[in-house]
């Protein structure tokens, strides 16, 4: 399920991404900043290859399919059609902070999703380090959107540029636009926030466009002056140089959560409760850990 309009976005982007990495690139050298390692970058495209093969896969099995037959019983139509593409931004965006915080949230998503924080580094290419295993499960966030009377293939397309717009915000060159901008649209600055370590900013900034959605749910901070972004993940990762060891990270650890002797809706709650929860208080979610920063400040 590809039409000719998202195929022709797609090779369009290709100079513009070209362009912009380069200048990075470029300046961050110039200015021995040193955002980039041809390392990185390499394991970027490597976890971008893994997405997009996973996602060919199953364009027929699951999006054609499922999203044709679900799009059949829509219960609503949209006769204006600047109304019609207005709203699908709108709910195409909406509906990736509900699955963006899903993968927060949930421990097995976050498995999934653990690989596009586990880079140290920050840059425009890591806007390209896809959740290898995510087209699996994604489709399943335009169901709703089909029932609304929406096609298949505008919702795909919409992704596809509201993608671009989400990858274009991973840089850490542009640090503050104008207070309209940052109060409406997902920013860089913002961006930085999710991406990074710290314990105050974990789970924050979930939106892909629109940061309206984290201030309407409470998942919304700032950048602050005095609390530098660290990037990557609270723990490291092993053999970090292996993509393999990121897909897989912490899969592993539910692995072995689960060997322990527990009840078994113990066992469920270590594979679908926040990362970090756990039952004996031998490690924290991103909450509790919150809640004990603010308690030894004050």
């Amino acid at each position: 399920m590809q039409s000719a309009r998202e195929t022709w976005f797609l090779l369009l982007s290709i100079p513009f991404y070209t362009i912009l990495i380069g200048a990075e690139i470029f300046l961050s050298n110039w200015k021995h900043k040193k955002f980039y390692t041809v390392a990185g970058v390499l394991q970027n495209i490597i976890f971008t290859i893994f997405n997009a093969s996973i996602d060919v896969l199953l364009r027929w099995a699951f999006y054609a399919a499922v999203l044709t037959w679900s799009y059949s019983h829509h219960f609503f139509v949209i006769e204006n059609i600047y109304l019609y593409w207005f709203l699908l931004f709108l709910l195409e965006d909406f509906a990736f902070y509900i699955e963006h915080s899903v993968d927060h949230y949930s421990r097995i998503f976050w498995a999934v999703h653990l690989t596009h924080h586990s880079s140290e580094e920050y840059n425009l290419t890591t806007g390209f380090r896809s959740s290898v295993f995510q087209p699996v499960y994604r489709f399943i966030y335009f169901i709703p959107i089909t029932l609304l009377g929406f096609e298949p293939i505008d919702i795909i397309f919409m992704y596809a540029v509201t993608q671009t717009y989400g990858i274009i915000v991973h840089t850490q060159y542009i640090k503050k636009l104008p207070t309209f901008i940052e109060a409406i649209f997902v920013t860089p600055a913002h961006h930085r926030v999710h991406h990074a370590s710290n314990i105050i900013y974990l789970d924050k900034n979930m939106g892909m466009c629109l940061i309206i959605w984290d201030k309407i749910f409470g998942t919304f901070q700032a950048e602050l002056p005095n609390e530098p972004v660290v990037y990557g993940l609270t723990k490291e990762v092993t053999n970090p140089n292996n993509p393999f060891s990121h897909i897989f990270y912490e899969w592993k650890n539910i692995a072995k959560d689960l060997k322990s002797k527990m009840p078994f809706f113990t066992k469920l709650k270590y594979i679908f409760k926040p990362p970090g929860w756990s039952h004996d208080g031998s490690s924290f979610t991103a909450v509790q850990l919150r809640k004990e920063l603010k308690k030894n400040k004050n």
